[in-house]
């Protein structure tokens, strides 16, 4: 059976992440999304893929290749406008066989609830039950038969919400063809099921028991945290005498850890990395390949993007660090409020008392520079030397 995994969208909600690569590609546990989601497919027996991708699809298609270097075949299929999930689906028609599997790339599934979705007959689409479904779509089932789907109510009549992994006939292209646009001006999926409901084909539903929806910045943390608790210790890099190494630490290849040293697992490090001396390392951190940490930092629950420097003076805790950043000495990040009350980032509150900042690709920071709690900063920004950085900033901005 082959998997189509939807892959084209920004994901605009996961700003600034999301300015320079597709929310699939966002990493966690020092792998992309889409990677967790492709390794689930691959424990559940799927070894034949097909990626819709569309925005930035060349960082997808770069990445995964053939799908050799995961012993999968892969396949593209570009969305030229991402015009919804059902014009997505529309895209495999024709690739597919009479019985294929389908999920949103930005969505982690464990093996055995994708094999129990795979093992159904007929049309089926997987569910998961929420204690609060107030601003998602519900689901209302008779049996094991999904009898109506309701895009966001004010009262929710059910706590069953879509898990975005469904097993299709070629049934569903035919109820495609018949969507209209929705009042997003999109083709949704979620439509088009509705449709094959009211011309009484059976949708059965899966309930799911494994699943981790990630939606806004924050929940790469919470995401990263949970699976950091499975890395398994490995030293693939050098560690110099006078290291402390603390619970399962992830040492990449060609990784110098220098004298000094304290790092307490779950901790990951990529490959080519330079850490320390004299660093502190904290649990659920996960830093990626070319970085360097350097002497007198701390860094702690956090996501340090490949190829970022971190290098004198610096403290980052509960933050989102991307790619090419560069810290200047003394760059400190703020996580905790004084009330100690729930962090609040672009007027939404992240459920989180501790939430650092955010920070796109490329930014660059001046000495004894200051980022405040959950702010939010734009790729290839300057930060001047003993500036402080609160809010929202757009991409290539300047604040002095």
């Amino acid at each position: 059976m082959k998997a189509v995994l939807l892959a084209a969208g920004e994901g605009k909600r996961m700003h600034p992440l999301t300015y320079t690569r597709p929310k699939v590609m966002l990493p966690v546990a020092g792998k992309p999304i889409l990677e967790h989601l492709l390794l689930g497919f691959k424990e559940a027996g799927v070894k034949e893929f097909l990626l819709i991708i569309g925005y930035h699809g060349e960082m997808v298609r770069s990445y995964f290749g053939d799908g050799g270097e995961w012993e999968v075949s892969i396949d593209y299929v570009t969305q030229r406008k991402q015009m919804g999930t059902a014009d997505a689906v529309k895209m495999a028609e024709g690739l597919v066989d009479d019985r294929f599997l389908v999920a949103n790339g930005d969505i982690i599934l464990g093996r055995d609830d994708i094999a129990r979705v795979a093992a159904r007959d007929g049309n089926c689409m997987g569910l998961i039950e929420v204690e609060d479904a107030i601003d998602v779509g519900v689901v209302e089932v008779t049996g094991d038969r999904v009898e109506r789907i309701h895009e966001k109510v004010e009262k929710p009549p059910t706590n069953l919400v879509n898990a975005g992994i469904y097993l299709f006939t070629q049934e569903i292209f035919s109820a495609i063809s018949a969507t209209p646009k929705s009042l997003r001006g999109e083709y949704e999926l979620t439509d088009s099921l509705q449709l094959l409901i009211e011309q009484d084909v059976p949708v059965l539903h899966q309930m799911i028991a494994s699943w981790r929806d990630l939606s806004y910045p924050w929940d790469l943390l919470e995401v990263n945290e949970e699976l950091m608790s499975q890395i398994e210790p490995q030293s693939l890099g050098v560690v110099e005498e006078n290291v402390a190494l603390r619970g399962p630490v992830s040492v990449g290849k060609g990784t110098l850890v220098r004298s000094g040293s304290y790092i307490v697992g779950p901790v990951g490090i990529g490959s080519d990395c330079e850490i320390g001396p004299n660093c502190y390392i904290r649990p659920t951190t996960a830093i990626g390949d070319g970085c360097h940490i350097g002497s007198a930092v701390e860094v702690k629950n956090s996501i340090i993007m490949s190829g970022s420097k971190i290098p004198h003076h610096n403290y980052i805790g509960d933050s989102i660090i991307g790619e090419g950043c560069n810290f200047g000495a003394g760059t400190k990040i703020a996580n905790l409020r004084l009330d100690e009350k729930h962090i609040e980032v672009m007027g939404i509150d992240t459920g989180r008392r501790k939430l650092g900042a955010i920070v796109g690709d490329g930014v660059r920071t001046g000495i004894n520079a200051s980022l405040n709690i959950g702010c939010a900063i734009g790729n290839d920004s300057f930060i001047g030397p003993g500036a402080l950085a609160k809010g929202v900033i757009l991409p290539h901005s300047q604040i002095f």
